[in-house]
């Protein structure tokens, strides 16, 4: 019997959107095996030329004018693509899209970005078939992510939900599922043992991400993460950014032995379970990831727009703080002399799973008609239980 097949495209505008198309795809392959799943960012599969020069220019863009990229999200925030921007869209990049769908024969395509969503639909209002589902990776519902020819969509919360019907989508063509992480945050691991492997200190710990492009903050707040180097220590992951790294290693401000410069990694899964502290960006996927580990979380330069939401709803919910050098101050302090008191809290806090990380893997299975393994959920769940009684687990005091 032939397997059922899930397409998910994607975009590398930052990195969390195919984060999330790969963290389902993977989530969905642990569930259940007999289903197949290929991850395609569609720009760069299909013009390998153009693509990246218009990544580079969104980066460039958001770097250093990041009050126009919130001038033009608010502005548009209401509003679907136009039929003009779809076409041409289709047109530049995406001409052999329909090849490409004809050649893989998915049941089901996933897209994790308004604009391979935009395209999709637009194969669909010209005959394709097959269903179509889009996945919200943040925490809030941009206007460019509604089309007409979604089957579905997958979103994080309850209020995105309400966003999405307030727009007309109808309810039933919306389903909250939280954001996907990949199966390697879907449970935490000991602590101590973890800081061995990677040759970290037992140590209070902050892990301070720069983002997938390894973007940074200024001086107030690097001088008030490095006052108590000789009593915390600190793991900066700077992404991809390459530069910043080397830059970072020859200032000598950060030859200390209790400080870890490294670029790009793909255990930052252990990297979380190793921290008591996480100090990042307000990514979508970043935030769920360190959401489904229990860790604190200090966010610091939003991006205007989506990061904003997302900046807004941990915050509100308690899992996060705003950064500035008295927050700092104060979580140092708390790490360094509330360590009993702290564990405690974050035992009870989590009393209530508030993330069920497997939810979203397990809702699109059960949507293509294809059930979820129950036993590596609840074999999943125990472990996430378990680590929860005898490991730190961390919320905002």
């Amino acid at each position: 019997m032939r397997k059922k097949r899930v397409l998910l495209f994607s975009e590398g505008f930052g990195t969390g959107h195919t984060g999330a198309a790969y963290a389902l795809a993977e989530g969905i392959k642990l569930l259940n095996p007999d289903v197949q799943c290929r991850v395609i960012e569609l720009g760069k599969f299909l013009n390998p030329t153009v693509a990246p020069w218009i990544l580079s220019a969104y980066r460039k863009t958001v770097s250093s004018q990041p009050k126009l990229v919130g001038m033009m999200y608010k502005t548009q925030y209401h509003k679907s693509l136009n039929r003009l921007t779809k076409l041409a869209l289709h047109r530049i990049f995406y001409t052999h899209a329909s090849q490409v769908i004809e050649q893989l024969r998915p049941d089901l395509i996933i897209c994790t970005h308004p604009i391979p969503a935009a395209v999709i639909s637009r194969l669909k209002r010209r005959g394709l078939k097959v269903p179509l589902y889009t996945l919200i990776t943040d925490y809030d519902a941009h206007g460019s992510w509604v089309n007409d020819e979604a089957n579905r969509y997958l979103v994080s919360t309850s209020r995105v939900k309400s966003i999405l019907t307030g727009r007309g989508v109808p309810s039933e063509y919306v389903t909250v599922t939280g954001i996907p992480v990949h199966p390697k945050f879907w449970e935490r691991s000991n602590k101590k043992l973890l800081r061995k492997e990677l040759g970290l200190a037992d140590m209070p710990t902050v892990l301070i991400m720069g983002g997938g492009w390894g973007l940074m903050f200024g001086k107030d707040i690097m001088h008030s993460l490095t006052s108590r180097m000789d009593e915390i220590q600190l793991v900066f992951c700077m992404g991809s950014n390459d530069k910043l790294v080397a830059k970072m290693q020859a200032n000598p401000l950060f030859r200390h032995p209790n400080i870890r410069i490294i670029g790009y990694t793909s255990e930052i899964n252990k990297l979380m379970d190793a921290s008591d502290l996480l100090i990042t960006k307000p990514g979508g996927m970043t935030c769920t990831e360190g959401q489904a580990k229990g860790i604190p979380m200090l966010f610091y330069k939003a991006i205007p727009g989506q990061e904003e939401k997302n900046c807004q709803y941990f915050v509100e919910l308690g899992l996060a703080e705003v950064l500035n050098p008295a927050i700092v101050n104060k979580w140092f302090s708390l790490l360094l002399h509330e360590d009993s008191s702290l564990e405690e809290q974050r035992r009870r806090r989590l009393a209530f799973d508030r993330h069920q990380p497997h939810h979203c893997a397990a809702t699109v299975l059960e949507l293509l008609g294809k059930p979820a393994d129950e036993a590596m959920i609840e074999s999943r769940a125990a472990a996430r239980a378990q680590h929860r009684t005898e490991e730190a687990v961390y919320l905002t005091p």
